[in-house]
């Protein structure tokens, strides 16, 4: 069937609604010299992306007082390079059957993550879709109803499904035009620096967020400091983006790990990430996943004489082989160590890894189809692996090349592409292996709040995701528990206006830290601190670490740290001054990574996830047509480990680290009417959770 373009259109140049005018201070209040403007709400949400709408939206719903702080509206990774697809529960046909509690084992089965939480984000998928269905998300279906579902990575029964490569654009989309209809308070271009924090009753309770914005900067406030007070906080910005230079986020992501860490709050499992094959940051960021890699294009580099290398070929032993692993990068994308070995999939990545430090650059050629492994029979439709095969033949995607068979199975993606004046029908596409996802964040009970009271974590900011999770299920997690953490503030009565203006004590010491990093005359420049973390990030934190390294560059985040403590940061203009205080933080989220990485590899942690521990002595050898890649020989990740989590916070300039198991969940347990409505009644189901 022909999709007209007029429908590739809408679900690809996705149009984001336009911001209502942003509401007045109406308060201000006199630090030391400086005249700060105030906006007082029950509840603040720092992130305009799909998990930060959500809350929003819950939190209104609930009649909560609440505010939305964005640093760039409709800029972050959900609705400019996020997730194309979301997973959820499958209960809607026979031959896909489904339970909560499998689908929960499904979302942790890498380890390192809560049993409940899992649980949690299974049952609560069901409410997700049927919301975002109820305000126009158009998730495909079926003449019967059912929504059309397929298999992505680490997800064998088929639970992922997809309104085109825009899916995560068009949830920010209904999600935020829900929240402009609703009327709800929008602040953008507003960095937020400083968790704020008063004492009742003899302990320190969240009081608001001191942030910068440009069009607040005046003679009595140069810096554009802005204070929002509130008892309950959402932080909803995202992964640290900016941590890697070699990124498929979008420019500009700095999260809110560094905010969390300035106040004293635990993170959870900084040591698993997700990294894969996508195109640069340079141009457009972009997942290559799925189709674009399951039609089977040509690989290819080029050296600095523009000589063109079949590296693949170095590695498979066979042509079949090695389009058979192209092929799986579709629902196996992320790198994963262990499938570097037997020539599984992630040998491309190690590939392509390998070119790029050599100095080349690394395409896939739609055009034509992958040329033969020297010796071998020749590329065909009719020599592949099983179970691509299947595929293949139920997509009827039997096309001569692969832009042909990408047309017929999913146009949308040549499009996408169009649309940033890039035509993979016409030009080779360049990419690289890139860090894309945080699955570490701020550690969270079931409800989204961190160790402080009144401090929440949802989306990607929140550290819940262990080792590895279903692609797509992060969508969900942001869904599940936006509403959720909104339901625990509004199930508290949190989310109710203050009544009287912040102390100013409150934020005098706050001020002091912020003008000690401020300072023109440093010798340090942000976008120094910038090269110098990125760099230390991809090149020894990246897919392939040793201990040597990783324990080396902990010690130059540590000592990098010092300096800013000493000298501050120096900017040109004053109204850089919110990017030298985000760079501060990365600097800051990155030594708390290297800290976590360099307790697990000490203490005999082995590759999982997104990185591979390589060591002489490693039990596992990946193999080469050529013979053992022996420099990349790695150690074998321990059962114990996948049993526990590894904490971080900062205490008094130094990073203390931790670990405790991982909660459980009773899967016996089971509920009971009677017995156990009154809790809901009441509100007891949103006590204190004494598991943090």
């Amino acid at each position: 069937m022909t999709i007209p373009h007029t429908i590739l259109d809408r679900l690809t140049d996705v149009e984001m609604p336009r911001l209502p005018a942003e509401p007045h201070f109406q308060e201000q209040i006199k630090v030391a010299d400086t005249i700060i403007p105030v906006h007082q709400s029950g509840a603040v949400v720092v992130g305009s992306g799909a998990a930060g709408l959500r809350a929003a939206v819950e939190l209104h719903r609930r009649d909560g007082n609440v505010t939305i702080l964005s640093q760039s509206a409709w800029g972050g990774t959900s609705a400019c390079s996020g997730s194309d697809k979301q997973t959820l529960h499958t209960a809607n046909s026979s031959d896909q059957g489904d339970d909560f509690k499998e689908m929960a084992k499904a979302i942790r089965a890498g380890g390192a993550m809560d049993e409940d939480t899992a649980y949690i984000e299974a049952v609560g998928s069901v409410r997700s879709m049927a919301s975002l269905q109820f305000l126009g998300l158009p998730l495909p279906q079926d003449q019967l109803g059912g929504t059309l579902r397929y298999q992505t990575d680490h997800d064998e029964i088929g639970r992922a499904t997809s309104c085109g490569p825009r899916t995560s654009r068009l949830m920010v989309k209904v999600l935020a035009q829900e929240a402009i209809r609703l009327g709800i308070p929008f602040f953008n271009q507003t960095i937020c620096v400083r968790i704020l924090f008063e004492e009742k009753d003899g302990e320190q309770v969240v009081a608001g967020l001191l942030a910068v914005r440009p069009k607040a900067q005046s003679k009595d406030n140069p810096f554009g400091f802005v204070i929002f007070q509130s008892s309950s906080i959402i932080l909803a910005a995202g992964g640290p983006g900016e941590l890697y230079r070699d990124s498929v986020f979008p420019n500009g992501c700095f999260g809110s790990l560094g905010l969390a860490l300035q106040a004293g709050v635990e993170l959870v499992n900084l040591t698993e990430s997700q990294f894969g094959i996508g195109t640069r940051r340079e141009g457009f960021p972009w997942n290559l996943s799925g189709t674009y890699v399951q039609v089977m294009p040509h690989i290819y580099s080029l050296d600095d004489e523009d000589n063109e290398h079949h590296f693949l070929a170095d590695y498979y032993r066979s042509t079949q082989e090695m389009v058979s692993n192209i092929f799986r990068k579709g629902y196996q994308w992320p790198f994963h160590a262990t499938r570097m070995a037997d020539f599984q999939s992630s040998l491309v990545d190690l590939a392509v890894f390998c070119e790029n430090q050599k100095g080349r650059r690394v395409f896939m050629d739609f055009n034509r189809n992958p040329l033969p492994v020297p010796g071998d029979l020749p590329f065909s439709l009719e020599r592949l692996d099983e179970d691509v095969s299947l595929y293949l033949t139920h997509a009827k995607a039997d096309q001569a090349l692969p832009i042909d068979r990408l047309r017929h199975m999913n146009p949308l993606a040549i499009e996408l592409y169009r649309r940033y004046k890039v035509d993979i029908a016409k030009d080779p596409l360049e990419f690289a292996v890139n860090n894309q996802h945080m699955n570490g964040g701020i550690a969270v009970d079931i409800w989204g709040q961190s160790n402080c009271v009144g401090l929440y974590a949802v989306g990607e900011a929140a550290g819940t995701h262990g080792v590895t999770r279903p692609g797509g299920s992060a969508l969900n997690a942001g869904q599940v528990f936006g509403t959720r953490a909104a339901e625990h503030i509004s199930g508290h009565g949190m989310a109710i206006k203050p009544q009287h203006l912040i102390d100013p004590n409150c934020i005098k010491d706050a001020l002091l830290s912020l003008e000690a990093i401020l300072k023109a005359d440093s010798p340090l420049h942000y976008s120094d601190i910038r090269k110098d973390v990125q760099a230390r990030m991809s090149d020894r934190a990246g897919i392939l670490c040793t201990a040597k390294e990783v324990h080396d560059a902990r010690i130059e985040a540590k000592e990098l740290n010092a300096r800013i403590s000493t000298h501050g940061i120096a900017y040109d203009r004053i109204s850089e001054a919110g990017r030298v205080l985000q760079w501060h933080q990365m600097a800051l989220v990155s030594e708390a990574v290297l800290a976590a990485l360099d307790h697990y590899i000490s203490h005999g942690g082995g590759s999982r996830g997104a990185r591979a521990i390589c060591d002489p002595a490693g039990e596992i050898t990946p193999m080469a047509r050529s013979g053992p890649l022996t420099d990349y020989c790695f150690v074998v990740e321990k059962d114990e480990d996948r049993k526990k989590q590894i904490l971080v916070h900062l205490q008094d300039d130094a990073f203390l680290v931790s670990e405790r198991e991982n909660r459980s969940f009773d899967e016996g347990k089971r509920s009971f009417f009677e017995r156990d409505w009154p809790a809901w009644l009441t509100g007891s189901i949103y006590q204190p959770s004494s598991d943090l």
